[in-house]
């Protein structure tokens, strides 16, 4: 396959960086912790198109028209959440995109839609707890079962509870038991939800690493030591090679993931889909766990932007499948072809 952005997606491109630069700014992340996005933010990112980037793209006979989206497909909202990803961006836009088709209000940013990922079909407390995140913000809580989807309006949601994030800028609530919502979706909505999620996850998640390296890479031409950059010293220049690599291998796989779930001619979606967030899953933890020990001690602070890249690709690396429930998947395919063979 030969990928190439055009002219339209990389201004649309351009567009999204400049927005998260003006109101994402990581110069004042530590002021974002905990809280809510701000409602005229989550207005102009509406207006932007994020929300609705999904929307002219849905299967037929969803809930929600297309007549207010952007619609431009997958592949413009991957580069897009990559751009949000790199910003470290609050408030639950993953879930508010991948809900435009179903649930009336999420392109226009008058509904927050939060969501979850349960395995298997069946509601209720034998599921235990659930942790939702900005589960408190969201209007919405949509419930991505293996069958159906599930809508399930906040304030039928009771009992929740403030838990702990692992991310500062990802506020959780926990939920005593599994919500029964309004039905808005089958099961190949369902399927085709999960499979946008890992796709659009893993772009976030190259996102994440490209900011890891931006900050360890700036950091390591500013600083001194015996009178010179650390950027000049082959251990650090390694460390920021490796981070290279694994991001331009992430960035690859998520684009072609998003293109071959476009166009399933070219390829397996859901191997692709699992292939990118396998990849961007590790060149998000790695290049965080990297960017702490570029800027030494003053890494492990928490006055520094390394931890926020590093917590946010944790948060990110537990949606939509881990790197090893991905990589389990690859293995039996590959193990399917090799006994069909």
């Amino acid at each position: 396959m030969q990928f190439r952005l055009d002219d339209d997606q990389l201004a649309m491109r351009d567009a999204v960086r400049a927005f998260c630069a003006d109101h994402f700014s990581l110069d004042d992340l530590a002021a974002r912790e905990g809280k809510p996005t701000d409602a005229a933010l989550w207005s102009a990112l509406a207006e932007l198109g994020v929300l609705g980037l999904l929307l002219d793209d849905a299967e037929p006979g969803s809930e929600a028209g297309s007549e207010a989206g952007s619609g431009l497909g997958l592949v413009e909202a991957a580069i897009a959440f990559e751009q949000l990803g790199a910003h470290l961006a609050g408030g639950p836009v993953l879930w508010s995109t991948l809900a435009a088709p179903f649930v009336d209000g999420a392109t226009e940013g008058t509904v927050r839609v939060a969501g979850v990922t349960i395995d298997g079909s069946v509601a209720g407390s034998t599921t235990g707890p659930l942790v939702v995140e900005h589960g408190d913000e969201c209007d919405v809580l949509l419930v991505a079962y293996d069958d159906r989807l599930e809508a399930c309006p906040r304030a039928e949601v009771a009992g929740s509870v403030t838990g702990a994030p692992l991310d500062p800028l990802t506020p959780v609530a926990v939920l005593p038991d599994v919500p029964a919502g309004r039905v808005v979706g089958g099961a190949a909505e369902a399927g085709r939800l999960r499979l946008r999620g890992e796709v659009l996850s893993a772009a976030a998640l190259v996102g994440v690493a490209q900011g890891a390296l931006d900050v360890a890479r700036d950091y390591a031409l500013e600083r001194e030591q015996f009178g010179v950059a650390i950027g000049s010293f082959q251990a650090v220049k390694h460390m920021l090679a490796d981070m290279y690599v694994r991001v331009e291998l992430a960035r690859a796989a998520a684009y072609a993931a998003a293109a071959v779930a476009t166009d399933p001619r070219a390829g397996d979606p859901q191997r692709a889909a699992s292939a990118a967030k396998l990849l961007a899953g590790e060149a998000g933890i790695a290049n965080g766990r990297a960017a702490v020990q570029v800027l030494g001690g003053m890494g492990f602070t928490w006055d520094m932007l390394p931890h926020y890249f590093l917590k946010r690709a944790w948060v990110l690396e537990n949606q939509f499948g881990t790197a090893s429930s991905h990589a389990a998947r690859l293995g039996t395919a590959v193990g399917s072809e090799v006994a069909a063979s």
